[in-house]
């Protein structure tokens, strides 16, 4: 039997607090060698694009595989529709029976919400309270949910492209989280003199200069995605500690996939896996001066992992359907 959930039942058992441990769960099998994960497949498409991504993972007490099928089209919005929409399986791996069929979107937010509140709480000072966001789509929503669960965030300053959109997003944080929040009409202004800036666009053209970033700032790279794709000026990562969530998928499609693609970073200047961190194998950031960059992917064993902890607590609040998909 395959437990089958709609979005709406996910979000009555999905929280941030869920995404925050299954996320350092996923992390720290990653960093102790207690998983098997392909790179993800992309699917190119006119308007858009599909990611296969597919698994394995040794969880503390579990043991299982799936598969998440994903898209991207940027354009969905104009039609009503979201721009990320996802599918998650989840099977056995001893005998291959599928037990979970999910839908993935919300999954698919607060995992990655969750892998940058990770990284923030391994890489960024402790005292860091000041927050700037470029980009004020979805994923800024989740990125802001999981950094104000580990760091006392005091304000937040906004740039999108439009301006209303900043300004729209800035009065969401104030009324759902009572924190100080105002749009700015230039990326410079969220960066300059920020503890913590999270980059959540699909440029290919960086969206972040060096001269904006002060000592002492920590950054989450997360709309870098696929090739080309590029939010950080290269001269960023070349004086920064560059933390990966997986090197062979960073390589190709993350933040650092065009500066290696141009010489003008190398591979021994990756820092590190954030598995490798949340496992203890090699310290976060080290000192307060220094500069942090997380480049995020999305890795299926965060899906895996958050995707089960959906799955027990929706078995025991007896929601979703049933399905035998062999008769």
């Amino acid at each position: 039997m395959s437990l089958v959930m709609t979005g709406s039942e996910v979000m009555q058992v999905l929280d941030m607090d869920l995404a925050l441990t299954a996320a350092e769960d996923a992390f720290r099998a990653y960093g102790e060698g207690r998983v098997n994960m392909p790179p993800k497949a992309y699917l190119t498409l006119a308007h858009g694009d599909f990611r296969a991504m597919y698994g394995e993972i040794f969880l503390p007490a579990d043991h299982i595989c799936g598969l998440k099928w994903v898209n991207v089209h940027p354009g969905n919005p104009a039609r009503g529709l979201l721009t990320v929409m996802a599918k998650i399986l989840l099977n056995d791996p001893e005998t291959g029976l599928e037990f979970a069929d999910l839908d993935g979107t919300h999954i698919t937010d607060f995992r990655t919400g969750a892998a940058g509140g990770t990284a923030v709480k391994y890489l960024s000072r402790p005292d860091a309270s000041l927050l700037g966001l470029i980009g004020a789509g979805a994923q800024a929503r989740t990125q802001v949910a999981a950094i104000l669960k580990v760091r006392p965030i005091r304000e937040v300053v906004v740039f999108d492209r439009h301006l209303a959109h900043s300004q729209a997003f800035a009065d969401y944080l104030t009324a759902t989280y009572g924190i100080q929040a105002r749009a700015v009409s230039n990326g410079a202004e969220a960066v300059r003199e920020m503890d913590l800036v999270v980059t959540t666009t699909p440029s290919t053209t960086p969206v972040v200069r060096r001269e904006w970033v002060s000592p002492g700032t920590h950054l989450n790279a997360i709309g870098a995605d696929a090739a080309g794709k590029q939010e950080l000026d290269g001269a960023i990562l070349t004086g920064a500690m560059v933390v990966v969530d997986d090197w062979a998928q960073a390589s190709h499609s993350g933040e650092i996939n065009v500066p290696l693609a141009r010489g003008e970073f190398t591979p021994q200047q990756v820092y590190g896996s954030l598995g490798e961190i949340v496992a203890g194998k090699k310290p976060g950031r080290q000192t307060p001066e220094e500069i942090t960059v997380f480049d995020s992917t999305g890795l299926i064993i965060q899906d895996l992992a958050l995707g089960l902890a959906v799955f027990k607590r929706a078995k025991e609040r007896g929601l979703g359907e049933e399905k035998d998909f062999l008769k």
